[in-house]
């Protein structure tokens, strides 16, 4: 590690931190329906659409009112993509001509899951298989309402626990149109022109044939680029308008655009930890949060910036020295690469300016840790807070069992009901990243507890995610590393989707049949069979009178609870996958200094 890797390292943390009270607070009146600066602009709007869709903004829904009118929203976004992307030949803004041929039904159906769920994960090239129309209306509206959706949904939580004998958590309607209208627009409008400014193409012409100066000819992919790009960092979605994502130059030209986009990533997932505490009268509460979700970055950025600066001691001992630059930009390095790598990876974002396959094991490690640990070390739009707020629950339950007492959480008797259902969100998603990985790699390790390194060596070589498929004619490996290097593929990707992030370790084949199904019903059971037992907790908590604290009540807002609650994330969360780690990246590292590489 170098002192200027640190240094960018520490200027991004600072100016994250000096963002979070100023929005927080801008987004706490704007979820109370308090008048801001934008409300003379844009109040008659935001009434006009609610008239227009015969919404009134002072119903207040129940939680399975609220979950209802999030599926209902989400379903019809899901089935009108679909149906976009299959006629995509039929439609405008199409001068590439791209057609069903690019978008087959598994796929369509695995891209519809993919944005409607803010995972944004693509098994396609985007730059040559969607029109300009599917990429701004069949796929980067979703960037808006997906985003939408998971702050409406942490806000509906939090109104469960700042409210008192309450049978309402809100208006899932109203809070979706506010979260669009006054945080996600305003900020992308001023993003894409910085974006423009900066080289990024905003245009609708078709792509450009140039001569190189090799002599080859070479197409050159651009459109409505800029607009994408900020709501796809702003709203932690991560699909990316160019395959190579952040690391192509149209994407990401300058070391600036690097730095606000990874900025971008996490502002708002940090903002809403101030937000939190404002609506629940006591801002300690919301530092708490915010304090444990720092911890856990730091951690993370520091293992993995150490793992890529130290390098590949196989390459070391050919007489190359220095870190690993292999799958990287060189004008972004290893501190920027190695940063944004776990930063979008604590924000369930997906983007990416580097391949993360190319990660030394450890490297590669802590990206896929960020993610099984249920995204809420700062997490997706919305998605972090609620995540966070389930891992507080049961960290006061834990804390609760150790003093032998009822656990409360910021007023609130935290009962059987509450950490049920808190518990099973983090099974469900344990549930699908565990079994569809294990039908993934159903392959040929033995089964007498006598692992071989030559059995490593193989594996996975049958299983069904891991056999050869045919792609209208062609015949494609799925899995092109073998060992555990090929399981850590497999397992990255339904973590990935489970979680809804995104990225992914590239040697995997994603754009078959088996996969494009399997992953995206992973991406439906993660995001919304986590986020229906939230609602409850949210409608069950509303509904109890508040307790005051007193000398035997735990308290929340410390730097004890901090480290509860960290305490919590690790074993509750990431541990549950502790042995397929150790068949994984663990074991991966372990030959690596022993000399073998897959």
């Amino acid at each position: 590690m170098t002192p200027n890797g640190l240094f960018q390292i520490a200027l991004f943390c600072a100016v994250l931190l000096l963002s979070v009270k100023p929005l927080g607070a801008y987004m706490a009146r704007v979820f109370e329906g308090e008048r801001t600066l934008l409300s003379p602009a844009l109040s008659p709007l935001e009434n006009g659409l609610y008239k227009l869709f015969g919404v009134s903004k002072d119903d207040d829904q129940t939680w399975v009112q609220y979950a209802f009118s999030l599926l209902a929203f989400s379903l019809v976004g899901l089935l009108l993509t679909y149906v976009f992307l299959r006629l995509q030949g039929m439609l405008p803004f199409n001068p590439q001509g791209y057609g069903a041929r690019q978008m087959p039904a598994d796929l369509a159906f695995n891209t519809s899951a993919s944005f409607t769920t803010n995972t944004n994960w693509q098994s396609y090239a985007p730059d040559y298989t969607l029109s300009y129309f599917s990429n701004m209306v069949a796929l980067a509206i979703h960037n808006w309402m997906s985003a939408a959706a998971g702050m409406a949904v942490a806000i509906a939580l939090v109104r469960g626990i700042a409210r008192r004998n309450a049978n309402g958590i809100g208006n899932f309607w109203v809070d979706a149109t506010r979260s669009i209208l006054y945080i996600l627009a305003p900020i992308c409008l001023v993003y894409a022109l910085f974006l423009v400014a900066q080289g990024v193409p905003q245009n609708f012409s078709a792509y450009t044939q140039v001569t190189t100066l090799e002599g080859t000819k070479q197409t050159l992919a651009q459109g409505p680029v800029a607009s994408q790009e900020a709501i796809k960092m702003l709203g932690t979605n991560g699909g990316g308008f160019f395959n190579a994502n952040s690391a192509h130059p149209f994407e990401n030209p300058t070391p600036l655009t690097n730095l606000i986009q990874m900025l971008s990533i996490f502002l708002i997932p940090a903002a809403l930890t101030y937000t939190f505490g404002k609506m629940v009268g006591n801002t300690k509460q919301g530092w708490a949060l915010l304090g444990a979700m720092f911890a856990l970055f730091i951690i993370g950025a520091g293992v993995c910036y150490n793992a890529e600066a130290a390098g590949n001691p196989l390459v070391h001992a050919l007489g190359v020295p220095g870190g690993n630059m292999e799958g990287k930009e060189t004008r972004f390095g290893i501190a920027n690469s190695a940063l944004f790598a776990v930063v979008t990876t604590d924000a369930s974002c997906g983007a990416v300016n580097a391949m993360h396959d190319s990660f030394t094991p450890i490297g590669g490690l802590v990206p896929l840790l960020n993610i099984l640990s249920g995204e809420c070390i700062f997490g997706g739009v919305g998605a972090g807070l609620y995540g966070m707020l389930m891992f507080a629950i049961l960290a006061v339950f834990i804390a609760g069992l150790m003093v032998g007492r009822t656990p409360e959480y910021i007023g609130k008797k935290i009962e059987g009901y509450e950490v049920k259902m808190a518990m099973l969100a983090v099974l469900v998603l344990a549930a699908s990243i565990l079994g569809f990985a294990a039908l993934g790699a159903n392959g040929n390790l033995p089964t007498d507890g006598k692992t071989t390194l030559a059995a490593l060596n193989q594996f996975p070589a049958t299983a069904y995610g891991s056999a050869s498929d045919t792609f209208y004619g062609a015949t494609y490996n799925n899995i092109n590393n073998s060992g555990p290097h090929g399981l850590s593929e497999i397992l990255y990707a339904f973590t990935s989707a489970t979680g809804n992030n995104g990225s992914a370790f590239a040697g995997i084949t994603a754009n078959t049949p088996f996969y494009n199904v399997t992953l995206g019903l992973a991406m439906l059971v993660g995001r919304f069979l986590m986020i229906i037992p939230l609602l409850a907790i949210a409608g069950s908590l509303a509904k109890k009178k508040y307790t005051p604290s007193n000398k035997g009540t735990f308290p929340t807002d410390s730097g004890t609870f901090v480290a509860v609650l960290c305490g919590t994330i690790v074993i509750v969360g990431a541990l549950t996958y502790f042995p397929v780690l150790a068949l994984g990246p663990v074991v991966e590292h372990y030959l690596m200094n022993a000399g073998k590489t897959f």
